[in-house]
């Protein structure tokens, strides 16, 4: 049996209010199209930290930078082909 890959992850930090939004918002939309998502503390990882740690939450798709801040709703709907 094969593990299904994530293909969502959001980068986010304890205390981080707009992470919480972040994470209800995309585990709403990751549920329509029936993917995984997992979330990440950049704290837990220097090179993460370094990387992302000033803009978090990141949304990564399939291990991509796909937006920050905010879920980027229209554009990540359009990119796991759901309506």
């Amino acid at each position: 049996m094969t593990e299904t890959p994530v293909r969502l992850e959001l980068l986010t930090r304890a205390g981080c209010h707009l992470c919480v939004t972040a994470a209800e918002t995309l585990a709403r939309i990751a549920g329509e199209a029936g993917v995984t998502t997992r979330e990440v503390d950049v704290d837990a990882d220097p090179e993460l930290q370094a990387e992302y740690g000033d803009r978090v939450p990141v949304v990564l798709l399939d291990g991509r930078e796909h937006s920050y801040f905010t879920v980027d709703v229209p554009r990540l709907r359009r990119d796991l082909g759901i309506a």
